[in-house]
Formats: structure tokens, sequence, C-alpha cells
């Protein structure tokens, strides 16, 4: 049994387990990778300031996340295709996220459907949504998240048009993997994970085939999928698609301060700082670096969150400090679920908890709640001197 101490052993776990393309596709970006790479290494150029001599008993990472109470200020992100990544991911992920008491956030592209997640969970979690041309079908989504008592949903703005991911192209990525030569090669040496695969059911994208007209099969998807992504959504549509929704609403993707209050002006819960883990626009600001200024532009107003490279408690701990309200893990989890299933997922949580607890009490404190810029070391001009 390997002895997992950070989220890099489970990668490395993760890369040996599950194949190639799967793998590839958690862990990449668009063209030239910049925004990927600077989203980990921008967390990086921020120190912690250490303070010593202070009470570090009695510490809580409770809090909040648009008033529902979680064990420390981490969601579990939407990622596409967590079933592929392991055998029925997505219920693993949301079993190991509702008993350490975070939420889980289903895709709108999983594997596992929106009712599978309901029949296996007791906790309410989030579904993601993605516009789609097809308004009959995105209707129907809303409808069918609000039968399965999602708590809220999370409307993803930054993939009206999908960012080319070299890595994805070369492997020939497809759910399931096209019985090509090279898949075949890959696939054998991951026997585990393909007996797993053998064991379910669930090989498809199953919020879409069976519910949108003239998707049943696998060919069929593919047709519909390429033309489905809504290039024409906008704020007024934001605006009718939260009405219909009706219950707590948190945008992703925002990563401009001109959006952030677009945002609040639409009435959303809540907003996710992100550039979709640098796998859109490629050369964009990472996120932490635009964190500051979205802050600074809708202040207390509305809930702030952020995602796109959290690997670590104390990246947690930083983007807490820079004053978010909650962080969102894709990758991280990811690399658990492909390492060890469900286990992974917990460890992964535990790894990022035990980060961000002792880190927290190193530098002074006690309650998240209470963690303020003035435990940070800052670059001068962090956000950037741009014309």
């Amino acid at each position: 049994m390997a002895v997992i101490t950070n989220i890099q052993d489970l990668k490395d776990l993760h890369k040996k387990r599950t194949p190639k393309m799967f793998y590839d596709y958690c862990e990449s970006g668009s063209w030239t990778e910049q925004t990927f790479r600077e989203n980990t290494t921008d967390f990086a150029q921020i120190r912690l300031r250490q303070r010593v001599a202070v009470n570090m008993e009695g510490r809580s990472t409770k809090t909040k996340m648009i008033g529902q109470e979680v064990s420390m200020p981490v969601a579990l992100a939407p990622v596409g295709s967590t079933g592929m990544q392991c055998a029925d991911g997505e219920i693993k992920a949301a079993k190991a996220a509702e008993k350490f008491g975070v939420p889980f956030t289903l895709s709108t592209m999983a594997i596992c459907s929106i009712e599978d997640i309901a029949e296996n969970t007791t906790a309410p979690f989030w579904f993601q949504l993605y516009v789609m041309r097809d308004e009959e079908f995105t209707s129907g989504l809303i409808a069918r998240a609000k039968a399965a008592k999602c708590s809220a949903m999370v409307l993803t703005l930054d993939l009206q048009l999908l960012g080319q991911r070299h890595k994805d192209l070369k492997n020939g990525l497809s759910v399931p993997p096209k019985p090509t030569p090279k898949a075949i090669f890959d696939l054998a040496q991951r026997w585990k994970w393909g007996m797993g695969m053998l064991g379910t059911k669930r090989h498809t994208f199953r919020n879409i085939v069976g519910h949108a007209k003239g998707v049943e099969n696998i060919a069929s998807l593919s047709k519909w999928a390429d033309s489905q992504f809504d290039p024409r959504m906008d704020w007024n549509q934001i605006k009718r698609l939260k009405d219909e929704w009706g219950g707590k609403l948190i945008l992703k993707g925002i990563l401009d301060a001109e959006d952030a209050i677009k945002a609040l002006e639409v009435g959303a819960d809540a907003i996710i700082v992100s550039n979709h883990g640098g796998r859109q626009l490629d050369g964009a600001l990472s996120s932490i670096r635009s964190l500051p200024a979205i802050i600074d532009a809708v202040g207390d107003k509305i809930e702030v969150h952020i995602d796109s490279g959290i690997r670590s408690g104390q990246d947690v701990l930083k983007a807490m400090a820079m004053g978010a309200k909650g962080t969102y893990i894709g990758r991280a989890y990811i690399h658990g679920l492909g390492a060890m299933g469900e286990e992974g997922v917990t460890k992964a949580l535990e790894v990022i908890h035990k980060e961000l607890d002792y880190t927290m009490a190193l530098c002074g404190h006690r309650d998240i709640e209470k963690v303020g810029r003035d435990i940070l070391l800052i670059p001068k001009n962090f956000e950037g001197d741009w014309q």
C-alpha cells in the first residue's frame, strides 16, 4: 500500500492506473497551456507569515458556502467524464464528499446521471449546467435537477466555444474509448480499470443519452454534441435560466471585474472566479491573480468562490485569506479517484484538510472564517501592471 502524503502521490498513482487518454484529459490545458501552468505557479508566488506563541487549540475549518454548512471551504468541482477515470466515478466522488461534509457538483457531461447520484447519496448535491442550443433539453435538465432536490445550480459561462486541447486530439479521446490498436494496448496495461468498467452499466453520458431528441447511442451523441454548446448565451438568457431554476445560482467562469458586477446585477447567489482550469482561453490570467480585482469590485454583495490551480490546503488558505468565501478542487480529487476510487477521493480531501488546518494554525489562526490578508506576503504588483 503506497503511503499517500500529498496530492502529487495520488497524481502519480492516477497516471499508472488510468488509461492515458483519460489521465491526459484531466491533466491538460488548451493551446500552449500557459494559463494551465500559471494557475498553480501563481499560487506558489504567495508566501505565508508564520506566527508563534499563539493558542492553537480548538481549531475549526467549518464554514458555509451559499448558506450550506461545510467541514472546510472546499467543494468538488464539476468535471466531465469523471466516470471514465474510474467506474461509476461520479457516484464514488459524491459519496466521499457527502461523508466528508463538502459539496459535490455533478457535470452536465458526467458519465453517471443526475438520477444515479440521487439514488446513491442522501445529501443534496449541486448540478452544473451547460447551456445548449436545444432549449427543451436544457429545460429538461433543470427540471431533473429540481426533482433530484439539487440544492444549487452551477451555470458555466466560459464554454460557449470549446478550447482546443492538443492532447485530447492526439489521443483520439472518446467515450467509451474507440478500439484502436493504440487504445487496446493502453487498456490492456490497466486491467483493474477495465475490470471496473466491465462491472458497471454506466459507459456513456447518461445525462444526455435517452434525454436529448435523437440521441440514443454513441454515434448520435457525437453528432449532437458537436453543435450543441450555445454561442448565443448572454446575460438576458442567464437571467431567464435563473428564474426557471428558482433556487440558489452560482455563476462559474468569471475572470473580469465587469462580469462580476453583471453577475451581481442578474441576482446570482455566488460567482466562481475561474478560467476553466486553463482549458479554455489560453493566455488569460490565473484565477488567483484575478481574484483581488473581483473582490474589490463586488465586495461582500455576492459570495465569491474560486477554482483553477488549487492543489493543496495551503492554496485553499491563500484563497480564503485573499477574500474568497469558498474554493473548488477538480484535478486534486480526480487524481484521488483515478488512483484509488472512493477511498482516493477521501484521501485527497483528508490531505487538503490537514494542510489547511495545520497551515492556518502556524499562521496564528484557529478559525477559517477569521483568516485575512494579514497572514499573506503577496508580491508587489501581483495582479500585474497591464495597459
